[in-house]
């Protein structure tokens, strides 16, 4: 366990547009008397990076600067050693975040990322939950927008129905904000690799230990107009439903029988039929290396839009949810979901795990059954909305 540790938080990434923005959250929200440092390859990166902090809050100008490479196993194993929880954003994860996740395991130290990669997950899982679980390291990742409104907005709606009974729950996310050239690239990467990624899932399958009677399940959904919601839904292939279904899995107040269905919402039907014509195309021209590599190279990594942009930017995940014989329609809403918002997930994420009095977990756990209602409680104070909209019998068929 990451008992005396010289850090309570390892930042991992601050060199970079996300971990930047990362980086100036912490500044600005550490509780006093926290011990924190930067971790990275370039010393000089870094210390561009800590004057800026300084601007923010003059204490990070004494903030320490850890050498980190992930070509380098010993340097990882050292920063995790030395801190209670690593925080990092260094992906796409699949080709850099590995040596890390390991490093952690190993030391016993809490773990937070922003993956949104299936297999990297899923890969992580095989070869590092056991260690985990013996070190009493929690490994949480998807920590961003990947995937904390899905996963924490389906444990407050939850909260709103009764307990004990089967619950079927469908969410719809909206936004108008550009996407980040990290989820470009990972998830280009996750196209290219199908059947890897199946693969991949099919041995978790395989080695995950059997329930204790209760069910988790994601529906594959279909185009349609929702009625309730006021919006045409199209199935979203991203990891969100995965880790909402193991939330459920880890949580008996999911109830017996749960079903999960995920869709982006969109107004207009134009809109959505060139959607699922561009995703179809996208998913098969990443098949061709050189495709690939033009389509990566219209949103370079480590880029992002302006302060003015991101200020102009909001995302909203509503949900509906029904079981016992009642309905709940809530829905999650904040800022910029790529970069702002997703910084302060992932630093509020990192802060739960430093100072809240969480339930005991260990190995691989997904935020709602490793902070839960403690990190509800933080990203609420923090400006994100988590609100129900209305609630109502279902009328018996």
């Amino acid at each position: 366990m990451s008992v005396g540790r010289e850090f309570d938080l390892v930042l991992v990434g601050a060199t970079g547009f996300t971990g930047g923005l990362t980086a100036e959250y912490l500044a600005a929200s550490l509780p006093s008397g926290a011990r924190w440092a930067l971790a990275g390859r370039s010393r000089a990166k870094l210390e561009s990076v800590r004057g800026r902090l300084a601007a923010i809050n003059p204490a990070a100008a004494d903030l320490e600067l850890l050498h980190a490479d992930t070509t380098e196993p010993d340097s990882l194993l050292a920063v995790a050693e030395s801190a209670r929880v690593v925080v990092t954003t260094v992906g796409p994860y699949l080709e850099h975040g590995e040596p890390l996740v390991a490093a952690c395991a190993a030391a016993g130290t809490d773990y937070v990322d922003l993956t949104g990669e299936p297999e990297f997950i899923d890969r992580m899982y095989l070869a590092h939950h056991d260690t985990a679980v013996a070190t009493g390291a929690r490994l949480v990742h998807a920590c961003g927008f990947d995937s904390i409104p899905h996963d924490l907005g389906v444990l407050f709606t939850v909260g709103q129905l009764p307990a004990g009974v089967p619950l079927t729950i469908r969410g719809s996310v909206r936004s108008n904000a550009m996407i980040s050239g990290g989820t470009v690239h990972s998830g280009l990467g996750q196209l290219s690799r199908l059947r890897k990624m199946r693969q991949a899932a099919l041995a978790r399958k395989r080695t995950e230990p059997p329930t204790d009677g209760r069910r988790a399940r994601i529906r594959n959904g279909v185009p349609r107009h929702d009625s309730a919601l006021a919006t045409w839904l199209l199935p979203m292939p991203t990891v969100d439903p995965q880790i909402v279904q193991r939330s459920a899995l880890g949580r008996v107040d999911y109830g017996p029988d749960f079903t999960y269905t995920h869709y982006a919402g969109i107004k207009n039907p134009l809109v959505l039929l060139g959607a699922v014509i561009g995703v179809s195309v996208a998913a098969v021209a990443v098949q061709i290396p050189a495709l690939r590599r033009v389509i990566g190279e219209r949103i370079p990594r480590g880029t992002g839009p302006s302060e003015s942009r991101r200020a102009r930017s909001w995302f909203t995940v509503d949900f509906v949810g029904e079981g016992g014989g009642q309905r709940a329609h809530t829905q999650v809403r904040g800022g910029d979901p790529g970069y702002s918002e997703t910084a302060k997930m992932l630093a509020e994420s990192a802060l739960c795990l430093a100072f809240d009095d969480n339930p005991p977990t260990a190995g691989q756990v997904t935020t709602a059954t490793a902070m839960g209602e403690n990190l509800l409680r933080r990203l609420t104070a923090a400006g994100i909305s988590f609100t129900v909209l209305s609630g109502s019998r279902v009328p018996a068929s």
